[in-house]
C-alpha cells in the first residue's frame, strides 16, 4: 500500500491530508493557519509574503504527519501571483485575492486588446480584477520599479512546488493553474507572452506547463512532487466529478463549473474557459449574488441567521405567491449587468408576508445560478448531475428547491477537504505512472464523496414553472440580457 499526501494552501490556512494511494481513504490530517495579520478593518490582505505559506505548511506537517509518504500533490489559492527577480527572490509580496485595486487595470487591458471578444478568443476569458494578468498591469502602473525587476512569474502552487523541490532551475505549472492566469490558453495549450508584455511592460519567464500525471520532480529526500494545480481544479478532482457533472458553489457570490471535453470560447465573456486537472476542460460561469442575497433578505426580515430564514421560507410554497426576486444586488456578471440593482416583482397584498419574501430570496438565488447553468448547457455542456457546495447547501430551503429549479439530480457532499484530497489524488496518479502501475490518461479510481442525493421527482414541473416565472420577469426588466 502506497501513502500519498495532498497539501492545500488556501487564502487563510494550509490543510494536509495523508491518503491510501489506492483507495483514497484519509489516514491522517494536519492543519495550520497562515501567520498573516488581517488588514485594519478586517478582511483578507491583498499582499502576502509567500514565506507565510511555507511556515504554515511546516506547522501543518508537524508531528511526523508525512512519515511514510511517497508523493505529495500541491493545491493552492487561485489568482495569487509571485513576482521573482533574476535570482529567484521575491520582488515584492505575492499579490493575492480578488481585491478591487485592479479594476481599472482590468478595464485598461480589455480596451488595449480590442474588447471582451478579443480576450475570449485569445485566452478563453475576459480579464477580471483578481486575475494575474490584471495584477501585472496594476503593478506596472503603480509600482514600476518592482515591475521592471520582475523576471519570473509564478502562481502560489508553482512557487510551493518549486520550494519543496529545493528551488531547481526548472520551474513548472499545470494546465489548470495556467488557465487562470489570463496569459495561457486552454484552447491552444500555449502561453501568450505578448499579453504578459501588454500587462507588465516587458517579457518574463513563465513556468513550463506539464501534463496532469507528470511529476514536477523529486525532493532531495526522494519524495515525488506531482504537477500541482489550482484550488478549484483540485476540489473538482477531489470530488471525482466527470462528464455530465456540474458543481455549483454557494459563497457570497456563486460559481457554476462543469467538466467538458472541448474548450469553450465565449465571445460574451460570461464563460471563463479553464482547464481541469485531468486533461479536460472546466468552463466556469460566475454570479455576483448568491448567499449575499440570503443575508440581505435575513437582515431585511429581521431574522438572526440563514437557518431561521430557511425555516421561514419553508412556510411558503413554490413560487412564493407570485413574488420574484431578481437578486442583482451587487450588479451582476451573469447576465452582464454590472451597474444594475435587484428587482422585487409580483407584489400583491396577499404576497406581502415575510415567509413569501424569504422563499423568493432562495428561489431568486437559485434561479440566478440556474441561468448560469443554462449558459453552459446552451454551449453544449451536458449537465445531468449537480454537486452543490458551501454551507448554504445544507439549508432545507435550498435542498427543497434546487433539484426542480436546476432540472437535475442534486448531490450535496459532506463537508470535507476536497482540494487537499484532489491534490493527494494527483500525487497518487503521478506516483502510479512513475511506478508503471497507472496509465497517464486514467487517474486512480478513488472512493467518491459521501453525499446526500436529491432528485427533482414530482416537483420538476412545479420547479420549471417557478423558473419560467423568474425568466419572464428577467426578460421584462432586462430584455435581451443573455444575448451575446
Amino acid at each position: 500500500m502506497g501513502i500519498v499526501a495532498g497539501l492545500d494552501s488556501s487564502p487563510d490556512f494550509t490543510r494536509i491530508v495523508v491518503c491510501d494511494s489506492e483507495t483514497g481513504a484519509v489516514l491522517r490530517q494536519g492543519f495550520a493557519p497562515h501567520p498573516v495579520e488581517s488588514p485594519e478593518g478586517g478582511g483578507r490582505p491583498s499582499d502576502v509574503d509567500p514565506q507565510a505559506w511555507l511556515l504554515s505548511l511546516g506547522e501543518a506537517a508537524g508531528g511526523g504527519l508525512l512519515e511514510g509518504v511517497q508523493a505529495i500533490g500541491v493545491s493552492a489559492q487561485a489568482n495569487a501571483v509571485v513576482p521573482l527577480d533574476t535570482q529567484g527572490n521575491t520582488v515584492r509580496p505575492a499579490m493575492v485575492g480578488g481585491d478591487k485595486r485592479s479594476q481599472v487595470a482590468a478595464a485598461d487591458l480589455i480596451d488595449a486588446l480590442g474588447g471582451r471578444e478579443a480576450w475570449a478568443q485569445a485566452v478563453g476569458c475576459v480579464p477580471q480584477a483578481a486575475q494575474p494578468v490584471t495584477k501585472l498591469r496594476w503593478l506596472a502602473r503603480t509600482e514600476p520599479e518592482a515591475a521592471a525587476r520582475t523576471a519570473v512569474l509564478l502562481q502560489a502552487h508553482d512557487w510551493l512546488v518549486w520550494q519543496l523541490l529545493g528551488r531547481p532551475v526548472r520551474r513548472t505549472t499545470d494546465r489548470g493553474g495556467a488557465s487562470g492566469t489570463g496569459y495561457w490558453s486552454a484552447a491552444t495549450g500555449g502561453y501568450r507572452p505578448d499579453l504578459v508584455e501588454l500587462a507588465l511592460g516587458h517579457q518574463a519567464m513563465l513556468p513550463e506547463v506539464i501534463g496532469p500525471a507528470e511529476a514536477a520532480g523529486t525532493t532531495p529526500e526522494g519524495l515525488l512532487i506531482s504537477a500541482g494545480t489550482g484550488e478549484t481544479m483540485a476540489a473538482a478532482f477531489g470530488l471525482g466529478i466527470g462528464l455530465g457533472d456540474a458543481v455549483v458553489s454557494l459563497g457570497a457570490s456563486g460559481s457554476v463549473m462543469a467538466v467538458h471535453p472541448e474548450p469553450l470560447v465565449d465571445p460574451s465573456g460570461m464563460i471563463t474557459g479553464l482547464a481541469d486537472a485531468t486533461g479536460m476542460h472546466l468552463p466556469v460561469v460566475t454570479t455576483l449574488n448568491a448567499v449575499r442575497t440570503l443575508r440581505g433578505a435575513a437582515e431585511l426580515l429581521g431574522v438572526p441567521d440563514l437557518e431561521s430564514l430557511s425555516e421561514l421560507a419553508m412556510k411558503s410554497t413554490p413560487g412564493a405567491h407570485g413574488l420574484v426576486l431578481l437578486p442583482y444586488l451587487e450588479g451582476e456578471r451573469t447576465p452582464h449587468l454590472p451597474h444594475t440593482a435587484g428587482t422585487l416583482a409580483g407584489l400583491r397584498r396577499e404576497s406581502m408576508r415575510p415567509e413569501h419574501l424569504a422563499r423568493a430570496a432562495f428561489e431568486g438565488m437559485l434561479c440566478g445560478l440556474a441561468d448560469a447553468l443554462d449558459v453552459l448547457r446552451g454551449r453544449g455542456v451536458d449537465v445531468r448531475r449537480v454537486f452543490l457546495l458551501g454551507a448554504a447547501a445544507e439549508l432545507p430551503a435550498v435542498q427543497a428547491a434546487a433539484p426542480a429549479l436546476f432540472g437535475a439530480q442534486v448531490v450535496v457532499p459532506q463537508p470535507a477537504d476536497y482540494a487537499a484530497t484532489g491534490a493527494a489524488r494527483q500525487a497518487a496518479w503521478a506516483l502510479g505512472v512513475t511506478q508503471g502501475t497507472l496509465d497517464p490518461r486514467t487517474p486512480p479510481a478513488w472512493q467518491g464523496a459521501v453525499a446526500q442525493v436529491l432528485e427533482p421527482g414530482e416537483e420538476l414541473a412545479v420547479g420549471q414553472a417557478v423558473r419560467q416565472q423568474f425568466v419572464s420577469v428577467r426578460e421584462q426588466t432586462h430584455p435581451g440580457a443573455f444575448r451575446a
